[in-house]
């Protein structure tokens, strides 16, 4: 130990989890910042990313200098029908999990880690079937309100199992329960970082009315079909509003362009689109007095961090239907707005319309927002990786 910090001289952490941002992003901020503790402490850490080559975690780990492998793994294709879960491509790939633990306890068993980080993503089932095994500590962290399907494998083999909301608590069973600790889902510094006024210098929206409030419209990276129609159908109305930064995705730029062409030049003035986003988000976040977007759990992580009212648009085909669980858990507590029965332009303007005219109610509803943000999430659960590490 490091007398002078009671931190560990070394540490070694074995994460595993991914496929998708909302898996692969919590676990990098979570490595990034108990690096930084371990760093300040004179003390070093030692990673190792157990994740699918298909997944983003293949990028983003190697992108880290982090050491990568991989394992066989199956992926769950869900259906609402039991008779469609028993598919022919379901039984192949959990065929294949009994191989991946042996894989993956192999490789826990000579890279021997203090403790063990499984953010969820299927990937995560036989690395953390592998910690049991290996008698490694586990611990889980749940990014949405409801535990994912992998961390519902993997509950009963966790040492601590880290939640995002104190909703989430009463959703566990007993003895899972015991073990849980509301950590919030780590958001990355820079998000928390940001300026309106270089939004406005990065982005040259010389021509946004700084009177009028700013919308943030985003689809994710790839953008959305979904809101950039239900936007589209409203724009006039609502560049007479506000403000509009739109991240529409790099594929559908140029129909938006078109479809943009024949606004009034003021409106158009106001109105600012683009197919990405890459340094300038945070700041582009910091300007935005709405946002309107998908509710995925990092999406809800950043918002509520920063207490931004946000109108959310659920994807209907998320794993789980997680994201209209997401989106229900913060309207129900008016701390956002959420468009689930009826997804259309007018449902849109009804929504938004109240919070561009009453800066009370964007007030209102940032301030609740704020309550369910937990900005030192990432601390939060470095906290809980020591502590399972040395219990």
């Amino acid at each position: 130990m490091n007398s002078s910090s009671g931190l560990p001289r070394s540490f070694r952490l074995l994460v595993t989890g991914g496929g998708t941002g909302g898996h692969t992003y919590p676990a990098l901020t979570a490595i990034r910042t108990l690096h930084s503790r371990l760093a300040d402490a004179g003390s070093t850490l030692d990673v190792l990313w157990i994740g699918t080559a298909e997944g983003l975690e293949a990028r983003v780990a190697p992108a880290e200098g982090i050491a990568f492998k991989t394992v066989a793994t199956g992926k769950v294709r869900r259906s609402a029908n039991p008779l469609k879960m028993l598919s022919a491509s379901n039984v192949k790939d959990m065929a294949r999990v009994p191989l991946g633990v042996a894989q993956a306890r192999a490789i826990v068993s000579d890279f021997q880690p203090d403790v063990v980080l499984a953010t969820g993503g299927y990937v995560a089932v036989p690395a953390g079937l592998a910690a049991r095994l290996c008698r490694r500590p586990l611990v889980l962290h749940e990014q949405t309100v409801r535990l994912g399907l992998a961390n519902r494998k993997l509950a009963s083999s966790a040492t601590r199992v880290a939640v995002s909301s104190e909703s989430s608590l009463a959703l566990l069973p007993a003895d899972v329960r015991e073990r849980a600790v509301v950590t919030g889902n780590p958001v990355r510094p820079e998000v928390l970082a940001g300026q309106a006024d270089k939004a406005v210098e990065a982005l040259s929206l010389y021509g946004f009315d700084r009177r009028l409030p700013t919308v943030y419209v985003t689809g994710g990276a790839q953008g959305a079909q979904q809101i950039n129609g239900v936007v589209g159908e409203v724009l006039p109305w609502l560049l007479a509003h506000a403000n509009v930064v739109h991240q529409c995705g790099p594929a559908n730029v140029d129909e938006l362009r078109s479809a943009a062409a024949g606004l009034d030049p003021v409106l158009a003035g106001r109105y600012h689109l683009t197919g990405f986003l890459g340094p300038e988000l945070p700041d582009v976040l910091a300007l935005a007095d709405v946002v309107v977007s998908r509710s995925g759990a990092g999406t809800l992580a950043e918002l509520t961090a920063l207490g931004k009212p946000a109108v959310f648009i659920p994807l209907a085909t998320s794993a789980g239907n997680e994201q209209a669980h997401n989106a229900r858990h913060l309207a129900d507590a008016g701390a956002a707005l959420a468009l689930l029965a009826d997804v259309s332009g007018p449902a849109l303007q009804s929504a938004v319309g109240p919070l561009l005219t009453d800066p009370a109610r964007r007030a209102a509803m940032a301030e609740r927002a704020r309550t369910y943000g937990r900005p030192d999430a990432a601390d939060r659960l470095v906290d809980v990786l020591l502590s399972a590490a040395s219990s």
